[in-house]
């Protein structure tokens, strides 16, 4: 069946840049689950219903919903909503398309996608609210399923029972439902064309030349009698080409003797066959066909003549198999994925084959300075050289910025890599007026020990070596990873016992008001106390980013300084993670701590890493406006350790600039240091924000810090951590 809608599914997939790998594949499985009951031949609605199941497990606490318009109405009703009660169906019913007839009426109505947060107060649910108050339905985004001629026929929706607004990778689930509804559809109605023209197979002959199927009449020894003028239009054979000719000249030879036993047997013992056939046009071109081919016989039960019936389905063969290309290739390069890479690896032997990683150096700032679409032309140009010369391997694209090769033979790893270190030494990208040279860091693994964990494990342990560097990696000097398990299973049961017996403890080092000379601040740092111990983050920082543990930590973190500040009127500062703003809590929580401490927002400043504040997500930064507009200060820390985003420190509003200790400890000594100290200080000044320097610890470098204006010091100098104040 012919369907560019499914073409521009698959290319639109991939083309959307802030869906992560995770999500891409989703949405991969989701296909695949459907086209694979299209395929076998699944009803409609067990379709329809498995595809609003499967997009409901991408939505939790959602219902998804297929609305189809009458044709002779033009009112919607349900076609599939498994979650939806019976009286969800009767209340939905007949609904008429307009301005207030909720998400899929304006879908149709508009003939766009219509995505409504609140239907408690929306305008365009004002028609029938009381459907989304009986039924507790929130939000509600739905889609347009279009018909060749773009018009409206059918809806895919999502109605949440909470108020909000779908990400980029909702909008593509959106988008691809609504694809797949309409390639059921149209393969649905396409069924009922095949059914319907096989009943009319023995009506005149007259009749079946109108019909937009090509078809065919043979004599009992299959030598063609009649054609229509869509078999001409579709093959290219005229009546005078083929007419008393055996249909055995349309062959592709595609097929083998045994598809062609197993047809014949179905025609002669159950008088039909239906099925798929590759044959050749005129014009050599390869065609496609579901084909239908009946036998008809006289009053004595003798075969007198066969009747071939075809669609010509090229389309939808294509469209399935770049699917099943998508599956396994990365369509930016063109090169195998990550999927199919692990899908090799497992079946590859391990002593036959070496495997190379390859990570762009510094691809992020590429992305940064010139923007993606310079980073996508470059890792096309990058593929492409890698094509060239190193045609005697697979080459897979499995991360962003990162290239796998895989050798099926013992070849030297360390070999190759030299090879590509040198033709990329010679070779510069020239893109939009830009010229990029391109280094990599090189993990490999092979001699029996071929593997991607190994070639993983060695590509990190090049990355720590610096740049441009490769490590092929060995039994025997990777045991340092064991040791690196072993830490992390430690720290991450002393993190687990330092929650539940509250052995996490935060200490307070003073800032100092560089005008009055005074600590007017604190800042409160975690610190595990155990067995007279003191353990500081960095020792079990990272081991609590891996495990999930950040969050936990900065609870204890609030509750223990809220509890401890709520007997002064210092103000204090609290450092919150990625990690917490992705969970999406800090508002609610800091809004009970507060109320039960009696804290006032204004007393606490929330310290925020650079990189946070310069690449966070939408809706972290929809998180920090809302604390801010609580009365909650905010704080970069570690200013200049990344990217320094001026601008959006601007959008934030931030309240002080915590320079760096990089810059500070070395300030006295180092010129660098000091250019850039200065630096941002005078963007600060300029923005009227405050700074704070870090790791103040001898007279000299708050000499310096003073004669930079700088307004706030903190360090060793006039503070260490404590657990008193």
């Amino acid at each position: 069946m012919a369907n560019d809608s499914c073409t521009n599914l698959e290319l639109e997939t991939l083309r959307e840049v802030s869906i992560t790998e995770k999500e891409f594949n989703s949405i991969l499985n989701l296909q695949s689950v459907v086209l694979e009951m299209v395929a076998g031949g699944e009803s409609s609605l067990n379709i329809l219903n498995r595809l609003c199941d499967l997009a409901e497990a991408l939505l939790p606490n959602s219902v998804a919903s297929i609305m189809l318009i009458d044709s002779e109405t033009g009112f919607l009703n349900v076609l599939a909503a498994p979650s939806v009660p019976e009286s969800g169906h009767q209340a939905l019913s007949n609904l008429r398309p307009g301005k207030g007839s909720g998400s899929c009426g304006n879908a149709v109505f508009s003939n766009k996608p219509t995505f409504i947060k609140d239907t408690f107060s929306d305008p365009r649910w004002h028609d029938i609210r009381s459907i989304a108050y009986d039924f507790n339905l929130r939000s509600c985004w739905s889609m347009p399923v279009r018909d060749e001629e773009k018009n409206p026929i059918a809806t895919f929706a999502l109605s949440s029972f909470e108020h909000r607004m779908p990400s980029s990778f909702h909008k593509k689930l959106l988008e691809t439902g609504a694809n797949i509804v309409n390639i059921v559809l149209k393969n649905e109605n396409q069924k009922k064309i095949i059914v319907e023209k096989e009943k009319r197979i023995n009506l005149f002959s007259t009749a079946l030349q109108n019909t937009s199927e090509g078809f065919y009449i043979t004599d009992k020894d299959n030598n063609i009698l009649e054609i229509n003028d869509s078999f001409t239009k579709i093959m290219g054979y005229t009546k005078e080409d083929v007419i008393g000719k055996n249909p055995r000249i349309f062959s592709s030879n595609k097929h083998d003797r045994k598809y062609f036993q197993k047809m014949w047997n179905s025609i002669i013992h159950d008088k039909h066959y239906a099925g798929e056939v590759i044959n050749k046009k005129k014009n050599g071109e390869f065609i496609t066909q579901w084909i239908s081919i009946n036998s008809i016989e006289d009053e004595n039960n003798e075969i007198q003549n066969y009747v071939a019936i075809f669609t010509d389905i090229s389309k939808l063969k294509a469209s399935e198999e770049k699917i099943e290309y998508l599956a396994y290739h990365d369509l930016l390069t063109s090169c195998y994925n990550k999927v199919f890479l692990a899908e090799k690896m497992e079946a590859e032997e391990s002593e036959n084959c070496s495997l190379i990683l390859l990570n762009v150096d510094n691809f992020s700032y590429v992305n940064l300075s010139y923007g993606f679409d310079i980073g996508d032309k470059l890792l096309v140009g990058i593929s492409n050289e890698l094509k060239e010369i190193c045609k005697e391997s697979e080459i897979f694209r499995i991360n962003s910025d990162e290239f796998a090769l895989l050798c099926h033979t013992q070849s030297d790893a360390k070999a190759n890599i030299e090879k590509i270190r040198n033709h990329f030494n010679k070779v510069s990208f020239y893109i939009d007026n830009i010229n990029i040279n391109v280094s990599f860091s090189y993990g490999a693994s092979g001699n029996g020990n071929c593997s991607l964990q190994n070639s993983a494990l060695a590509l990190k342990q090049a990355k720590e070596g610096g740049k441009n560097r490769y490590y092929i990696f060995s039994k025997d000097d990777n045991s340092i990873d064991v040791n690196k398990r072993e830490n992390f299973v430690k720290y991450n049961n002393i993190l687990h016992e330092a929650i539940e017996f509250g052995y996490m403890v935060p200490y307070f080092q003073g800032i100092r008001d560089n005008r009055t000379g005074e600590i007017v601040k604190y800042e409160s740092l975690v610190r595990i106390v155990k067995d007279d111990e003191i353990i500081t983050p960095f020792q079990f920082l990272q081991t609590a980013k891996l495990s999930g543990m950040l969050p936990d930590i900065t609870k204890v973190m609030i509750d223990k300084s809220f509890a401890i500040m709520a007997s002064n009127d210092y103000t204090f500062s609290i450092n919150i993670t990625e990690d917490d703003l992705d969970s999406d809590y800090l508002e609610e929580y800091l809004h009970i701590k507060s109320k039960e401490y009696g804290i006032a927002p204004n007393r606490i400043t929330l310290e925020i890493l650079e990189g946070m504040s310069s690449t966070g997500k939408r809706d972290h930064i929809r998180q920090l406006n809302a604390l801010k507009r609580e009365g909650y200060l905010l704080a970069i820390d570690d200013f200049g350790a990344e990217y320094s985003n001026f601008e959006r420190v601007l959008d934030l509003d931030i309240d002080f600039l915590k320079i760096d200790a990089r810059y500070i400890k070395n300030i006295d000594i180092d010129n660098k240091s000091y250019e850039i100290t200065k630096s941002i200080v005078y963007f600060a000044k300029n923005a009227g924000i405050p700074c704070i320097a870090e790791f103040v610890h001898n007279d000299d470098v708050q000499n310096i810090v003073e004669k930079l204006g700088i307004e706030y010091s903190q360090g060793f100098l006039f503070s260490e951590p404590s657990e008193y104040i």
